[in-house]
């Protein structure tokens, strides 16, 4: 998760920040807005999955595609949801009440499946996220079938690395909190402190578990950046083979073609960027290996600058806004010449399902995997009497030639659910070494 930086509060009439398009400027969108789709899209994975981290983690054209009607679906009536949740906030205010109390109370009578409201404390550290940053621990965890909270996932060199926790560990307590049967997102808030305002620094207690055996580590919180892309080279003839390993796959398959795997964790700020730039430093005679597996969404602008890697302008999406049709285009000047293999799975949401769309509505990659995540809409968030932000959903994301992502999400072109990640991997080289330079 190059676009413009996520604003400090929400706004609901702001500037519409503009990229740069092969003949005009294409509108993307309203400041604030562009946050939203890591808000709906990462809490629902956790929800989902029952994976959530206080760290980012990763738990179906032509050039000149025809642009589409707008349609508004079955997008909730945001503007009205969001007239009565601030009505709500301010009545319960003045009455002595919580105002985000109510207003989360409209919000989940409303029918918008995507709709939440945040504290400002909660709004801010998913500001900094986005930016790049997030105060935590570096942990990632997940909830096992019987309502125990476990370990998933240590950020390396982070202070829970440091104090030798490792996946897998049973994650008990948090500051004394049992975590068993606690959804996940409110774990993650009491690891970053959320709640009570703790900031990098301060302590936070660690109930953890193997078995029988329990112990308790004191870490404390830190200021942490996050790393949301990371490249490396798929070589030798084995299932996801990288430089270090060759061999022959269990089935005999042959032929898979060397690839540099660009894995793209989430759409924070310089995401795009970095993709570009991936790209660009590629060895020559590689295919690409897009990974979007698990990537939860993010900043809707820099899903369009990643797709501006691989596209010489045109269309990447529309979207709706109260009825209203947008555009987002593509910069000029990508690689168009480079075959292109997009890897996508359940945990595949929102922006990344976007990119996903726009390179193969365009024909420019080949899609592998299962069918992605289905979330495909637009929340604006608005700012609440009492600090608080209402996000709540306005219409819906389009692929260039006109599908809706919300609910179906992306097929690929071609499936490998239930193959695993290395089987998949290896037939996305397989793939590449059959659509041959200037594909």
């Amino acid at each position: 998760m190059s676009g413009p930086c996520p604003p400090s509060r929400p706004s609901s009439s702001a500037a519409v920040p503009q990229h740069p398009g092969p003949r005009r400027t294409a509108p993307t969108l309203r400041r604030g807005a562009a946050l939203t789709l890591v808000f709906a899209g990462a809490l629902a994975t956790g929800a989902a999955t029952g994976s959530w981290g206080d760290s980012p983690r990763r738990p179906e054209g032509s050039a000149a595609a025809a642009r589409v009607p707008a349609q508004r679906g079955t997008a909730p009536d945001g503007l009205r949801i969001a007239a009565e949740a601030e009505d709500a906030a301010a009545g319960a205010a003045a009455e002595g009440g919580s105002g985000s109390a109510a207003a989360r109370e409209v919000v989940s009578r409303s029918g918008d499946r995507w709709g939440a409201v945040y504290s400002a404390r909660e709004y801010e550290g998913f500001r900094q996220q986005l930016d790049g940053s997030y105060v935590g621990v570096g942990l990632s965890v997940r909830r096992a079938p019987d309502g125990r909270i476990e370990v998933d996932r240590v950020e390396p060199g982070s202070p829970a690395a440091r104090a030798g926790v490792r996946p897998g560990a049973g994650l008990s307590s948090v500051d004394g909190h049992a975590t068993t049967g606690r959804p996940v997102t409110e774990v993650v808030a009491w690891l970053r402190g959320d709640r009570t305002g703790a900031g990098a620094g301060t302590p936070v207690v660690l109930g953890l578990r193997d078995g029988d055996r329990g112990w308790q580590r004191t870490v404390r919180r830190a200021r942490l950046s996050t790393d949301p892309v990371t490249v490396d080279r798929l070589t030798g003839d084995g299932p996801g083979a990288r430089t270090r390993g060759t061999g022959p796959a269990p089935d005999g398959r042959q032929g898979a073609a060397d690839a540099t795997r660009v894995r793209v964790e989430a759409f924070t700020k310089g995401t795009g960027e970095q993709v570009r730039r991936a790209v660009r430093e590629a060895p020559e005679g590689d295919g690409i290996v897009l990974d979007l597996r698990g990537n939860s969404g993010g900043l809707v602008t820099e899903a369009v600058a990643a797709a501006s890697a691989f596209l010489d302008g045109g269309l990447v999406a529309t979207y709706d806004d109260h009825g209203r049709q947008r555009v987002l285009d593509a910069a000029p000047g990508g690689d168009t010449g480079t075959p292109v293999v997009v890897l996508v799975d359940g945990g595949t949401m929102s922006a990344a399902e976007l990119l996903a769309g726009a390179l193969q509505d365009r024909g420019r990659a080949v899609v592998v995997g299962s069918r992605t995540f289905g979330k495909g809409s637009v929340q604006v968030p608005r700012e609440l009497p009492d600090g608080s932000v209402a996000n709540l959903t306005v219409g819906q994301y389009r692929t260039p030639s006109g599908r809706s992502l919300e609910g179906t999400g992306i097929a690929p072109d071609l499936d490998t659910a239930g193959e695993g990640e290395l089987a998949a991997e290896q037939r996305a080289r397989t793939v590449l070494s059959g659509l041959g330079e200037g594909s």
